[in-house]
């Protein structure tokens, strides 16, 4: 392993922070706290990890500028996060962008073009009038299908498909084993047997998007589905033909979106929620946790359960169930009490008793 050892004044610098105590201090690795060693940096975010660091053998630590933390060497900046998130880049630097170029192991058609500094791992495939943006790099085993268009700055994981005529914008990143532009789930009847409906269309993901890994986008029937820039999808997602999801979405692991349903900005979906076909979520909606969607969603709603209804509805309706046990004595006291009463008065027991006697 290649010794990138650093003074702490250096890291200082970088991340744009404050050093406290010796800027010579050599830092050798950065590591969280649970995982820290001997001459590594690790990082603390909270007051209560105060504590826990004394029980390690960090050489320095990360801190936020207001945090009342006296270790003796330590850099201070705005931004714990974002500053060690480039300390960690520094000692382990991501090597699937590393420039290789083009490998002669890929199999490129003559007609595809491909742009500056693109970088096409061994075992790629990319077919006939393919086109590929400046700075993208398409790592082993994707396959890129006819006609597609990949934007620049691109990360294409291993293992991808493209099918044919699928367009990703700039700086979009495909997540191995993810299935852009497989056939729709959709079928009409005809002499007794399933006959698949027309495949003609595409997928046209946007600027800034994130696929998650085993995720599958199906094309539109005739047109393009469609997904709106910076919008972020986690893995094993469903996305069915002619959706149309809006811009900065974040759609959780295990979520399925069944035909044709749009989406507004800023939309968010649980993890394993399921929508209908033909539905419309608004803007800045959020779909709960494995929540039922039936119906449009009007911007701005919370849907809880299944069937999903906006929270506090749903809320309403979990305490009542709640209730029930406790209801349900009082019920049969109030039903004893008045056949007491009855019998006092000479009244004939009504059929609600038997029922009684039969819950």
């Amino acid at each position: 392993m290649i010794d990138r050892s650093i003074t702490l004044g250096m890291l200082a610098e970088m991340v744009g922070g404050q050093v406290v105590g010796d800027a010579a201090t050599v830092i050798r690795g950065a590591a969280v706290l649970r995982e820290v060693t001997r001459g590594e940096i690790t990082f603390i975010d909270q007051p209560e990890r105060v504590k826990q660091l004394a029980a390690t053998e960090a050489v320095a630590v990360v801190i936020p500028a207001g945090l009342d933390c006296n270790w003796p060497t330590a850099i201070r900046v705005k931004d714990v996060q974002v500053a060690f998130a480039k300390i960690v880049s520094y000692f382990r630097p991501p090597r699937i962008q590393a420039a290789i170029g083009v490998s002669p192991q890929a199999i490129i058609a003559r007609s595809a073009q491909l742009g500056k500094h693109v970088n096409v791992h061994p075992g790629v495939t990319i077919g006939d009038d393919c086109r590929v943006g400046d700075d993208t790099t398409i790592l082993p085993g994707a396959q890129i299908l006819p006609g597609c268009t990949i934007g620049s700055g691109v990360l294409v994981g291993p293992g991808v498909m493209l099918y044919e005529n699928t367009v990703i914008g700039d700086r979009s990143m495909i997540h191995g084993g993810a299935v852009i532009g497989a056939f729709g789930f959709g079928y009409s009847q005809a002499a007794g047997k399933h006959v698949l409906a027309a495949q003609l269309g595409y997928v046209r993901i946007g600027n800034d998007v994130e696929i998650g890994a085993g995720s599958t986008v199906d094309p539109g029937t005739y047109g393009a589905t469609t997904i709106g820039d910076g919008t972020k999808i986690d893995n094993l997602v469903q996305i069915a033909h002619n959706c149309q999801i809006g811009k900065h979405n974040l759609i959780c692991s295990q979520v399925g979106i069944a035909g044709s349903t749009t989406t507004g900005d800023y939309v968010v979906m649980g993890g394993q929620a399921g929508v209908r076909d033909h539905v419309h979520i608004g803007s800045r909606a959020i779909l709960s946790a494995m929540a039922g969607i039936t119906n449009n969603v009007p911007d701005g709603v919370v849907m809880l359960g299944i069937p999903a209804t906006p929270d506090r509805a749903q809320k309403l309706q979990i305490a009542a169930v709640a209730k029930l046990p406790e209801m349900r004595k009082e019920f049969k006291a109030m039903r004893r009490a008045i056949a007491e009463l009855e019998k006092a008065a000479g009244i004939q027991p009504s059929r609600l008793h038997d029922s009684e006697q039969a819950a």
